[in-house]
Formats: C-alpha cells, structure tokens, sequence
C-alpha cells in the first residue's frame, strides 16, 4: 500500500511540475487552445484552466467553430471532443440516436448511480422512460406537486425570509432553494419529509453528499480510469469524498425504502385507487411488471436507484436554476421591475394555474436556463465510429462532451448579444412566447431522453418567484463572489449571500 500511494504522489507531483512550466509559457503567450504535450497531451493546460473550466471551455469552441478535440495523455482513455454545434447536437441527441447510447464508459464513471433512468440503454431505459412518464404525467402526481409546492414555499421559505427581514439576517439564497427542493422532491419521490426548510436550519448531510458526489464525477472526465479508481480504493483525494458520500445516500435511502415496504406491507398502497396521491417510492415499489419487464420492484438496490437519481435531479437542477435566476434580477433591475409589474397585474394572488399568463417571467426564467443551466456537460460516446455533420470523426472509445453553457454564449447561435440577459429574447413581437429547437436550447437536453421534469421545472420556478418577487426585495451582500464549482453539477462555490426586505 505505501510502495502504491507513493508512486501516486510522484505521479501527481511530476504533473504540478508541468503545469507550472506550461503557466510560465502560458503567461507569455496567452491564448484559448492547448497545447497538445507529447505523453501527457492536453492536460496540463486543461489543470491551468479546472477553474474556469466553463468559460475557458466557450472560449476554445468559440475561437473553433464550435468544436473542438481534446487529447488526453498517451493511452489513458481520456479523449474529449467538445462540441456545441447545433447541427452535430441534433445529430447526436435526435436523428442519430441509437449510436450514441450513455454505454458502459459512462456508467463506469457515474456509477453511483447504478440502474437509475439517467444511467441505462436499451429496454431497461425503455422501461424507465415509460414508466416515469406514466406516474409524473399522471393527473393526480400533478395536483400533489402543486399542494407540495405551494405549502411548501408558504410554510417553510416565506417563515425563514420574514423572519431574515425582521431581524436584519443575511441568508444565503441557494442554501434555502437547496432546502426548499429536497424537502419538496423528498415528499414526491418518497412520501417522506424530512424537514431541513426550518429558521433551525438542520445539517444537511444529502446536501454534503451531492457536493461530493458531483465534484468527484467532474474530475473522472479528466483522469485515466485507473487513476481514479486506484484514488477510490486507496481513498484519497475526491475520491475520498464520493465514497463517504456514497455510504450517506444507501444509509438514508435504506431506511427509507425499509419503512416503506413495512408501510404498503401493513397499510396497502392505492394503486388502483382514482384521486390518490401516489409517491414515485410507492409506484415503483408496486409497479406492473406484466407491462415493465425490465423493473424490479422487489429488489431494493434497483429501487435505491431509481429513487437516488430522482432525488439529486429534483433538488439540484430546480435549485440551481433558482439561484442564478435571482442573482441574473439583481444585476438587472429593470428586468425584475417588469416581473413584478406583471406579476401585480395578472396574478393579484398566486394561483399556480395562471402561471402561465405571466409572459415576462417565463422568458426570464428561460433565459437563465440559456445562460446558467443547471447541468454544464452533456456525455455522450459513438457504440461505432462515426462521422459528425461537421466533419470530425469519432472512435467508439472518445468521450464527446456537449457544453450547455458554452452552447448558450455563443454568438453564432444566439446573436452578438448571447452573453446578455435578455428576456425579450423569448417573446415574439405580438407578445407570445417563442419556441427555440431544443438542439439550441438544451438545458432539458433533447430527443428521445428530453427531461421528463421540464414541466415541474418551469412550475416550481415561476411559483417560487411570484411569491417572493411579489413580497420581497432582494440585495447581494457587498463584495460577496458567485464563481461557479468546477463540478457536473453547477453551483456557487459560495452561496448566494443577501440581505432581505419586506415591501
């Protein structure tokens, strides 16, 4: 074991060596490629840009015509082409989907996830894919994401932040979204609350998790596979930090899953029943596998999964997405102004089925999708070479990374004013919205595995905002830094810090 992690050191040392020799050239001749380094390929100059991989990321496509090859270190698995050219995204995602699965590279690396829907091909998948759409598609599941919601948001957010404005508390914005999500997604997928939206504010250890989880999957992207599963066995590193994160999320969902069987054991479930509310834990749990042959409702590890992905899809994606929506009105006040003029005008109370007369909001909340979506990097790899649209070959063992966010700041697709926050952007001249293909607009990815939550997404969003928008305003502390983790989930590395104002 010493004689391992030794070498390990003198490895990870001998990189930092080179590294910092490519800083001293990378300083006199500063430019967006990288270098690509006999032996070690490209890395170095990608560890120079980890932390600000996003912008450095628009940055090189930009200055490529949207796509872009990353050569990894001499036989250690990890080329990357980068691309965000609609035409090889739509080729991808859509027109040729049955060769670019999520296959067992992707698995390998997110395979904290197991058998969740976001990590399997072929009829299991399709299984998934079905029965998702029939429980979160279902009238009555609907109703129950609203109540939850909705007295959610009334019983837990609007408490904390009057409390905030009558004592002069500062709050930090993405932990209460962060909150507010879990205990919402928690009551939907498992029936459970746990209560972490509370002026107590209880640890958060799913939160912790999620951290580690996200970041440790960010840094596989870039390391050879037996890198970073010799860092997980040895546990060092973020490697250390996924594992511990991995025994938080069995340990909760263990007992949640146990109490669950004991439930519909003793009580039943109302499967059959009309006007229920079911949770997604339950549905699973008694789903027909006469019709879903590939699920297995009795083996608790497949439900874990299932559950696990729903759970980090819910809280994080939502939670995000709020987030940068509130720091995107704060740096633009004219913006927030008409949100709240129409929010007055049309929805003198909030009533979530009216959501949809508020025109301005929902352009603003799209175009934050456009500009900080909550998932960074789509993965994807060719089952057999291949050719893209624009003419870059692929073997079936190059990781392809589509970038969310370069894709919303590039002038090419979005005009000379993509990097601005622009709701208009989104609302025709006669004052509707306006569609754009998903291909250009992918923060709920597109073709056959488009995000069956996008409709939960656009309604907990535009709740959230009118109840606050319409009672609140909002200040950034003075001084306080948003920059972004280098992670695959994106976040604010420290929060979003505010003051808090009852109007």
């Amino acid at each position: 074991m010493a004689t391992v992690v030794g070498l390990l050191e003198i490895f990870i040392a001998f990189i930092f060596f080179l590294v910092f020799h490519c800083f001293l050239l990378h300083k006199k001749t500063p430019k967006p490629l990288l270098t690509n380094w006999p032996v070690l390929g490209m890395l170095p100059g990608l560890l120079l840009q980890i932390h600000r991989i996003y912008d450095g990321l628009t940055e090189v496509l930009e200055a490529t015509d949207m796509t872009y090859c990353f050569k990894g270190p001499w036989l250690s698995g990890t080329d990357i082409l980068a691309t965000v050219d609609p035409v090889n995204i739509h080729y991808i995602l859509c027109s040729n989907f049955a060769n670019y699965p999520k296959g067992m590279e992707f698995k390998k690396i997110f395979e904290f996830l197991g058998d969740a829907i976001f990590n399997v091909d072929s009829g299991l998948w399709e299984d998934m894919r079905n029965s998702s759409h029939a429980i979160f598609s279902h009238q009555d599941f609907q109703k129950f994401s609203v109540s939850t919601s909705v007295s959610k948001l009334r019983q837990g957010l609007v408490p904390i932040l009057e409390n905030a404005s009558e004592k002069n508390i500062l709050v930090d914005l993405q932990d209460l979204f962060q909150r507010f999500l879990f205990d919402a997604s928690s009551i939907l997928m498992t029936g459970y609350d746990p209560r972490y939206l509370s002026i107590e504010m209880p640890k958060v250890e799913f939160g912790d998790a999620v951290y580690g989880v996200s970041d440790g999957i960010f840094y596989r992207h870039a390391k050879p596979m037996f890198l970073w599963k010799l860092q997980y066995w040895i546990g060092v590193g973020v490697e250390k930090k996924l594992k511990r994160s991995l025994e938080v999320f069995d340990k909760l969902l263990k007992k949640i899953i146990s109490a669950k069987r004991e439930e519909i054991k003793s009580h039943g479930t109302h499967h059959d029943s009309k006007g229920e509310a079911m949770d997604v834990l339950t549905f699973y749990m008694t789903v027909d596998t006469t019709k879903y042959k590939h699920l297995r409702p009795s083996d608790d590890k497949f439900i874990r999964d299932i559950i696990l992905g729903f759970l980090i899809a819910g809280r994080d994606t939502v939670s995000s997405a709020l987030t940068w929506f509130f720091w995107l009105l704060s740096k633009n006040p004219e913006a927030m102004n008409k949100i709240r003029q129409e929010i007055n005008k049309k929805m003198p109370r909030l009533d979530p089925t009216d959501l949809d007369k508020l025109v301005y909001l929902h352009g603003a909340v799209c175009e934050t999708l456009r500009l900080y979506s909550p998932l960074p990097f789509n993965h994807k790899s060719p089952a057999k070479p291949d050719v893209l649209p624009s003419g870059h070959r692929v073997d079936k063992n190059w990781k392809i990374i589509i970038s969310t966010y370069a894709l919303g700041r590039m002038k090419s697709v979005w005009g000379d004013d993509a990097e601005v926050f622009r709701p208009e952007r989104w609302i025709s001249d006669s004052g509707r919205l306006k569609h754009e293909p998903s291909y250009k607009f992918l923060a709920f990815n597109a073709g056959p595995r488009t995000c069956l939550g996008k409709k939960l997404t656009f309604l907990q969003m535009k709740t959230v905002a009118v109840e606050l928008i319409r009672n609140y305003d909002f200040k950034i502390v003075e001084g306080h830094k948003t920059e972004p983790v280098p992670s695959v989930l994106f976040r604010m590395q420290h929060g979003l810090k505010v003051s808090v104002t009852k109007i």
